[in-house]
């Protein structure tokens, strides 16, 4: 230690800027134990004594002395009364060079993953925009947020409740919410629900992870739409299921390829009230032959009714949860796409006999939503504050629909053709024969704009390809801009 050049490297180490908001004490151990590590200070070298390095590093003694201090109880130096600190002999180059040694660094090595791990790492994640950009979907105006009366409704909520919302939450999420979320369903979507069906959970992807895990054994086979919700099927597959795709066409699912599967499947998942990402609307008979499909196969339907509230021509179709006599039905909806993403709030709305083993899931995989959150949206949402604000992002989006189809229609008239959907926040365009979609998406992307494919959404590809294009989060104006450049990028 004693040499100029390795206090002249302690010195450098202690002075590091991401050590520079720690206490000094702190550094000096961290600077330290570092050189031990990386071998400059060999096992077994004597280092100086307290009062010796303080002088040279301009510390007090005490610094110094609580850094060794700390060292020992770590196991890097050993003290001996009368004969000074020593670097740890079975720590540092030594040791790390035996284990070490011939080995390539560990980023040039192969990860080792389960076949669980490997298969989500191929298959890759599913990336939430985090920014407002043309054309990201499933985004909702986030700007026109009442953030003054969230805010006050949350101080009120923390008073109320005190300490108590500091301590573990109940997994089936507070009941002011569950009932609040049950009494809109039932007013606005025509449901059959009560408090104690409701789980409070933080997404969609969430409740369709637990759904997997729940109903269907690792391997076996569900039931989905094609083209369909790519996050519902990544959830599937990292649950180890085999996603079998049932064909949607202007009517929605197909009952007759539902009822001609073989593969064994219990389970269907569907978003009738507006397909995503075709925006078909279930058909009445083909719900109720839906609900009988279940009965009959004594399954499951999941129903992903994920905005629902965004309905632009008469009333949305009441949920298929409402016509499921036989309770076979699973209920899901989301808080992300009608207030804000970030709020992290869903929900599942359970047959009887599933509530119990959807909460234990639940508790052993993340335990609870937040309390405070949670009991502010129930003020929210009891106050009138929620149904005010989706009537009045209802006709902003109606608006800007109506923009975006306008501006498809002015600008890219040679690319593709709009389908005006009747809900929704995203407009599904198709390419026109010649146009090659992966090529679109390259272009777009070069120009900065996010332009989502519809290709990914189908199980096989489809004859044409095209894009989905969110429109939600973006003024009238915002909108022509972001498709005059993307109509330059296209040439």
């Amino acid at each position: 230690m004693t040499p100029q050049f390795e206090l002249d490297t302690l010195k450098m180490r202690i002075a590091a800027p991401e050590l520079a908001a720690l206490d000094l004490r702190v550094r000096v151990q961290r600077a330290l134990r570092q050189l031990i590590l990386d071998g400059v200070l060999a096992p077994g070298l004597r280092l100086p004594a307290t009062r010796a390095l303080a002088q040279s590093l301009g510390v007090s003694r005490d610094t110094v002395e609580m850094a060794y201090a700390q060292l020992r109880l770590d196991g890097y130096i050993e003290r001996q009364a009368g004969s000074g600190s020593f670097v740890s002999p079975t720590i540092g180059a030594s040791l790390l060079g035996k284990h070490s040694q011939g080995l390539a660094p560990m980023s040039a090595q192969p990860v080792a993953l389960s076949a669980r791990g490997a298969q989500i790492l191929a298959s890759g994640g599913v990336a939430d925009q985090q920014t407002v950009k043309a054309f990201a979907t499933g985004l909702p105006e986030t700007r026109a947020f009442p953030l003054d009366v969230w805010e006050r409704l949350r101080r009120q909520a923390a008073g109320e409740h005190r300490s108590g919302i500091l301590l573990h939450g109940d997994p089936q999420g507070a009941e002011p919410l569950r009932q609040a979320i049950a009494d809109y369903v039932n007013l606005e979507r025509g449901a059959r629900a009560t408090a104690s069906q409701v789980l409070v959970l933080s997404s969609t992807r969430q409740a369709l992870y637990l759904c997997a895990q729940v109903l269907a054994d690792a391997h076996g086979p569900i039931l989905m739409e094609d083209p369909g919700y790519f996050g519902a099927r990544k959830a599937f597959e990292m649950a180890q299921l085999r996603v079998v795709p049932v064909p949607v066409d202007a009517d929605g699912l197909s009952i007759e390829h539902l009822r001609a599967d073989r593969s064994g499947a219990n389970t269907v998942y569907v978003t009738p009230s507006h397909q995503y990402p075709t925006g078909a609307t279930l058909a009445l008979e083909r719900r109720l032959a839906l609900t009988a499909w279940a009965a009959e196969r004594q399954g499951w339907i999941i129903e992903d009714d994920y905005d629902s509230q965004f309905h632009y021509a008469g009333l949305p179709t009441a949920c298929v949860q409402g016509l499921d006599t036989q309770q076979r039905t699973i209920y899901l909806g989301t808080f992300a796409k009608s207030l804000y993403p970030g709020l992290r709030i869903g929900y599942m709305v359970l047959p009887p006999t599933l509530v119990k083993p959807m909460i234990h899931a639940r508790s052993i995989l993340d335990g609870h939503t937040p309390q405070l959150d949670q009991l502010t949206l129930a003020r929210f949402i009891a106050d009138g504050h929620f149904a005010a604000h989706v009537r009045a992002m209802r006709k902003v989006y109606a608006v800007r629909r109506d923009a975006m189809a306008q501006a498809v229609q002015r600008h890219l008239p040679h690319v593709v053709t709009a389908q005006l959907p009747s809900g929704g926040l995203q407009m599904p365009c198709l390419l026109h024969e010649g146009r090659v979609e992966l090529d679109t998406l390259r272009l777009a992307a070069q120009a900065g704009i996010a332009l989502p494919g519809l290709s990914r959404l189908y199980a096989t590809p489809p004859a044409r390809g095209g894009w989905l294009l969110g429109f939600a989060a973006l003024t009238p104006h915002e909108i022509d801009s972001g498709i005059v450049r993307l109509a330059r990028a296209l040439g």
